[in-house]
């Protein structure tokens, strides 16, 4: 018997990807509460882990060892990812406001978005420093700073780091091991190193800061006590002058900031209680001391009974005490206290493959503390990799959780009907869900259709949509197109899908006028799905009101999952008319947008993607083809059609079939999406690409040439995908040029028309 579906019935939000919300995510996709709708909104894609910074600084590290992949664990934890900077709360409706997004409903809140060094009090800091936070934004000036010096090695440079404190002081070690490496001679670096107190690392022991301090001596660091900064200047262009109150001046190439945490200023304004700088005060659960449905923890809470400082080994520690008290108050029961640590430990790099140990009154200086220290960090990272071999974990705390792991998903080795057959078939979801042409085909031909005599583009001769004779002036054109949905964030959904349906339109020349949604919402009480629906439509209304589109009505229902489509009507004049068949010998043949949607959502699915790589592939999918519609009629394209589920030579078969040409395609001038080819390479496609397959009796090639991963990638359903056109060939390079410069820059020639031969054939050269 079928089991009941699950029912959405709690709005949880979390802001923030830091090291608290990382161990809630990883400890909810193992234990999870049936109904939660859970969402993280993070304004990066990869958050940082603050312990291995320093050795990335360094060049120990590569980023993908020191950054935790949000949208994968977001995934692996059943929750929604919203791309989005947060910029205030609305605490009375109970919503977050950020840049992008509409604003989104919460009925239960926790904030983990770390902190900010401190620059209000320092002039010119906002304009000509490089703060350490966000980290992010700091690694990108690093590598810029990296990159300068090595296209001059020979110069001097001088590098100056406000704050003496644990960060200054590693980042003024690493800082120096990296440059070393990347100078030709050594005294052409100078470092300096600016602190207020009176001795480094405070809070740490005596002996702790006087062994970082001579240890900066002996290599050369310019240290600087009792010294506070009141204004950074610019003195020439690059070079800047860094002013202190007892009269001291500093010049230097570059500026790091490195001073004491500040909150975001969007925090105090929301009306939640905080402290005098600004962190939101939380009681021994984590909880706001003035709104019980908010929890905050990390580097933006302040404990209201503890005084701790601001260290990333305190947001580690609150997040099972966070994820525990987060499912608590969801199921009504008590919550539990947590009690932080006085001392804890901290080991500090000295950029040499050495540690220094700090704890209390006691410290140490060794090499195995580095080794030690590497263990520890790649220990705590290892816990965010390889979700698709973790197994759950039994939660005494809930009955009858719910736990889905991961299926198969269909390989490219699969071809064989008879192994498809075996394999346990894990559907995928955009355009990838289609079914077959081969399918379509046979049934159509089953079917005895009758068309009346003013449709003048139906299922007698099909394209992109159908065409209607309504009047002499004009045509009415129309299509639909559904799909469940593939992406975690209703409101991109909504854009993506709105752009994928308004395409058959623009393949064909049209203007679109107006649409009717179909809707398939998940089974939840009403404030959830009111909460997707709203969502989802602003997605849509944000596309149509672009292309001044009306949305005129609709249909939902209820299902599985959420699911969206649209039911598309435009006009076009009978002269404009873009069409699959029509392509001339010697015509070149143009595509707008990179292949590789399926592989890439297919991936994802079971955790062999990379967040980037989805990002990538989603600003690909949210670029509209109406543009490039225009500049194809305006180059006078003789045929013209949208890449879908079909794939690149599924859809180019029609073409050649309506217009009974050939066609040569380059493989190596088809445009990918970035991480396309490592995911085909490891045999992850879509589970309509096996479908797709069926083309290859169209193809003619050699051996070497199917081996290619790009070969593999002309199967590839597409979700809203590029146009593909065929353009007269004194009119192609001019085209192309105006699609570039339009922003379609994945824009490719990549074959051109030839002649009718006995058997429609794409050859690959």
């Amino acid at each position: 018997m079928k089991s009941n579906p699950t029912q959405l019935t709690d709005n949880l939000v979390l802001i923030g990807g830091g090291h608290s919300h990382a161990i809630v995510l990883k400890l909810w996709g193992m234990n999870h509460i049936p109904g939660v709708h859970l969402t993280l909104i993070s304004d990066r894609t990869h958050t940082p882990y603050s312990g291995m910074l320093p050795g990335q600084v360094a060049g120990f590290y590569d980023f993908e060892e020191t950054h935790i992949d949000l949208r994968v664990l977001a995934h692996f934890a059943g929750a929604n990812f919203y791309h989005d900077t947060v910029i205030n709360l609305d605490l009375e409706n109970k919503q977050v406001i950020c840049e992008k997004h509409s604003p989104i409903t919460f009925d239960n809140l926790s904030i983990d978005i770390g902190s900010i060094p401190q620059k209000s009090n320092i002039s010119g800091a906002s304009d000509y420093a490089i703060p350490a936070k966000p980290v992010a934004q700091f690694l990108t000036a690093w590598k810029n700073v990296k990159k300068t010096i090595k296209t001059h090695p020979k110069q001097p440079y001088s590098l100056t780091i406000i704050g003496g404190g644990a960060g200054g002081v590693e980042l003024a070690f690493n800082m120096r091991t990296c440059l070393l490496n990347i100078l030709e001679n050594a005294n052409n670096l100078t470092l300096n190193l600016i602190h207020q107190g009176n001795h480094l690392l405070t809070g740490h022991s005596h002996w702790t800061s006087k062994k970082v301090q001579s240890l900066l001596l002996e290599n050369g660091t310019n240290i600087y006590l009792n010294e506070t900064v009141i204004k950074i200047t610019p003195s020439s262009p690059h070079h800047y002058r860094i002013t202190c109150d007892s009269g001291l001046e500093i010049r230097s190439d570059f500026v790091f900031l490195v001073t004491q945490a500040s909150s975001p200023q969007w925090i105090e304004k929301t009306g939640i209680t905080t402290d005098k700088k600004g962190f939101i005060l939380v009681n021994n659960y984590l909880q706001s001391v003035s709104h019980p449905n908010i929890f905050a923890a990390g580097d933006i809470a302040t404990m209201k009974n503890y005084s701790r400082p601001k260290a990333g080994v305190f947001a580690v520690r609150q997040g099972q005490p966070l994820f525990n008290n987060l499912q608590s108050i969801i199921l009504g029961t008590k919550l539990h206290s947590y009690y932080p640590q006085k001392f804890y430990l901290s080991l500090i790099g000295t950029g040499n493959k050495k540690a220094i140990a700090s704890w209390g009154s006691l410290g140490l200086e060794a090499s195995w503390l580095w080794t030690w220290k590497d263990y520890i960090d790649r220990k705590f990272m290892d816990r965010f990799k390889n979700f698709s071999s973790m197994k759950p974990e039994k939660n005494n705390n809930i009955i009858d959780v719910i736990i889905t792991l991961k299926n198969e998903v269909i390989l490219n080795k699969a071809q064989d009907k008879k192994e498809l057959e075996n394999k346990k078939f894990m559907p995928c979801n955009g355009c990838a869900s289609k079914v077959g042409s081969s399918l379509l085909q046979k049934t159509l031909q089953r079917l005895d259709i009758n068309q009346n005599p003013e449709i003048i583009v139906g299922l007698a001769s099909p394209d992109d949509a159908a065409i209607i004779d309504i009047s002499e002036q004009e045509l009415l054109v129309e299509t639909i197109d559904y799909f469940p949905s593939f992406i975690s964030d209703p409101f991109v959904f909504g854009q993506i899908t709105t752009n994928h349906c308004l395409s058959d339109l623009w393949a064909m020349g049209a203007k679109a006028h107006s649409v009717s949604a179909v809707i398939t919402l998940p089974y939840g009480v009403d404030s959830v799905l009111e909460e997707i629906l709203y969502q989802l439509l602003e997605g849509c209304l944000k596309i149509l009101k672009q292309n001044q589109v009306s949305l005129v009505g609709g249909h939902t229902l209820q299902g599985e999952k959420l699911g969206f489509g649209l039911s598309c009507n435009g006009f076009i004049l009978p002269n404009r008319i873009l069409c699959k068949s029509g392509m001339q010998p010697n015509d070149k043949i143009i595509l707008t947008k990179p292949l590789g949607i399926g592989t890439l959502l297919a991936a994802e699915m079971i955790y062999q993607t990379k967040g980037n790589w989805i990002d990538n592939a989603i600003q690909s999918m949210l670029i509209s083809n109406k543009k490039a519609s225009e500049i194809f009629l305006q180059f006078e394209a003789s045929a013209c059609t949208d890449i879908t589920g079909f794939g690149l030579v599924g859809h180019l078969i029609e073409m050649m079939k309506a217009s009974q040409v050939s066609v040569e395609l380059n493989l190596d001038k088809i445009p990918i999406l970035i991480g396309a080819i490592e995911t085909i390479k490891q045999g992850i496609t879509s589970s309509l690409h096996p479908k797709n397959l069926d083309n290859e009796t169209y193809l003619t090639v050699n051996k070497n040439i199917k081996k290619s991963p790009n070969y593999s990638l002309l199967f590839d359903p597409q979700t809203s995908g590029g146009l593909l056109a065929s353009i007269p060939e004194e009119n192609a390079d001019r085209c192309l040029q105006e699609l570039i410069r339009a922003g379609y820059t994945d824009s490719q020639m990549i074959g051109k028309v030839i002649h009718k031969s006995n058997k429609i054939t794409c050859q690959l050269t």
